[in-house]
C-alpha cells in the first residue's frame, strides 16, 4: 500500500511539473498564444508616428510583409523636410554635417544597419540592402555612403536652409544639452506639440497577417552632436530588437543610456520570461535609473514594445512620451506612455 501511495504521489507531482513547464514555455512564445492574436498591427514612437503608420498600413492591410511595411512607414519622416531629427532636413552635428543612422530587422533574425552616413536621404532602405546584399550587419560613414551609391542611391544635400540657420544660431553659444521631449514640444508659438513641425527618431514595430514581426528605426541623431557620434538607433539590440518567437522593442531618447543597457534586447528577453510589454519596458527604464540615477532624472528615454499577440506597451523616464497605433479598428490612435519621474513643478 505504501509503495502504491508513493507511486500515485510521484505521478501527481510529475504531472504538475509538466504543467508548470508547459506554462513557462507558453510564456516564452512557444506553443499556442494564450489570447487571440491582434493582427495586423503597427505601432511607432511619438505623435508623428501616425503618418508613418498609415504608410505601413497600406502594405499590412493587403496581407503584405511586416518588413516591407516598416521600411515604407519610416521613409515618411525620412522624407519630411520639416522633420529636424529624421532624414533629410535633420539638424547637423556641431561641424555642420547631417549624418544619418538607421537599422532594420525581420522575422528571421536578419538585420542591417548604417551609421554616420552622409548625403543619402533614405538610410532605412540602405540598411535593408546591407541586410540583404552583404555578409555584414553594419556599414558606417563613407563606406555606407559608397555602398548606397553603388546600389543606385543618389547623393544629395541633406542640410536644409532651416536646419543650417538653427545650426548657425547654436554656434553662438555652442551649448550641447539634449532637450527633453523635444519630439512633441514646440520651437515657436505656432508650432504646437505633436504637429507636423515636431519629430524625433522613429522606431516602428509591425505584426503582419501571417503573424510575423519586423521593426525599423531611423534618425539624424542628437542635434549638434560631436562629429562621428552614433546613438542607439542603428544598433541592433539597443535601438531595436525583434525575436519572432517573442516580440519586438524599440527605443527613443538619449541613446547613450539605451546602449549601456542593451535596452531593446533587454525588453524582448523580459517578455520571453513572461513580462507584459509594458512591464518589460518599465524594467528596462528602471535599469537606467538604478545605474545612472543622477543622469536619469534629467533626460528622457522611452521604450515601446509589442509581443506576438499584438499586445503593446511602453514606459519612459519622464512624462511626455507618446506613441501611435494603427490596426483594422482605428488607424490614427495615439497613446500617452507611462513614466517614472513625477513632472517638475513650474
Amino acid at each position: 500500500m505504501h509503495s502504491r501511495r508513493k507511486f500515485i504521489k510521484q505521478g501527481i507531482l510529475g504531472a504538475a511539473s509538466i504543467g508548470t513547464v508547459a506554462s513557462a514555455l507558453s510564456c516564452q512564445g512557444e506553443g499556442k498564444p494564450s489570447k487571440t492574436v491582434r493582427k495586423p498591427i503597427v505601432i511607432s514612437t511619438w505623435d508623428f508616428g501616425v503618418a508613418a503608420n498609415l504608410a505601413a498600413w497600406e502594405i499590412l492591410k493587403n496581407n503584405g510583409r511586416a518588413l516591407d511595411a516598416v521600411e515604407q512607414g519610416v521613409k515618411v519622416p525620412e522624407a519630411d523636410l520639416k522633420n529636424t531629427t529624421v532624414g533629410k532636413g535633420g539638424y547637423p552635428d556641431r561641424d555642420g554635417h547631417v549624418t544619418l543612422d538607421a537599422c532594420i530587422m525581420d522575422e528571421l533574425g536578419n538585420c542591417g544597419s548604417v551609421a554616420a552616413m552622409e548625403d543619402i536621404a533614405h538610410p532605412i532602405s540602405v540598411a535593408r540592402l546591407v541586410m540583404e546584399k552583404t555578409p555584414h550587419v553594419m556599414l558606417v560613414g563613407e563606406g555606407a555612403r559608397q555602398f548606397a551609391l553603388e546600389n543606385g542611391f543618389t547623393a544629395e544635400k541633406l542640410l536644409t536652409a532651416e536646419s543650417e540657420e538653427a545650426w548657425k544660431e547654436w554656434l553662438k553659444e555652442k551649448k550641447y544639452k539634449p532637450v527633453m521631449n523635444i519630439e512633441n514640444k514646440s520651437f515657436a508659438t505656432e508650432k504646437l506639440p505633436g504637429n507636423k513641425y515636431n519629430h524625433d527618431t522613429i522606431g516602428m514595430l509591425a505584426l503582419d497577417a501571417d503573424g510575423n514581426l519586423s521593426g525599423a528605426c531611423t534618425t539624424s541623431g542628437m542635434a549638434f552632436k560631436m562629429h562621428g557620434r552614433v546613438g542607439d538607433s542603428p544598433i541592433i539590440g539597443a535601438g531595436l530588437y525583434v525575436d519572432n518567437e517573442v516580440g519586438g522593442a524599440t527605443s527613443t531618447g538619449v541613446g547613450e543610456e539605451v546602449i549601456r543597457n542593451v535596452g531593446s534586447f533587454l525588453v524582448v528577453e523580459l517578455m520571453r520570461q513572461g513580462y507584459s510589454p509594458e512591464e518589460a519596458c518599465k524594467e528596462a527604464v528602471m535599469r537606467i535609473v538604478k545605474k545612472k540615477p543622477e543622469i536619469a532624472k534629467d533626460i528622457q528615454v522611452g521604450f515601446l514594445a509589442m509581443n506576438k499577440n499584438g499586445e503593446y506597451g511602453s514606459y519612459a523616464l519622464q512624462d511626455g512620451f507618446t506613441f501611435a497605433i494603427c490596426d483594422s479598428a482605428k488607424q490614427d490612435s495615439i497613446e500617452k506612455g507611462k513614466f517614472h519621474y513625477k513632472p517638475k513643478e513650474g
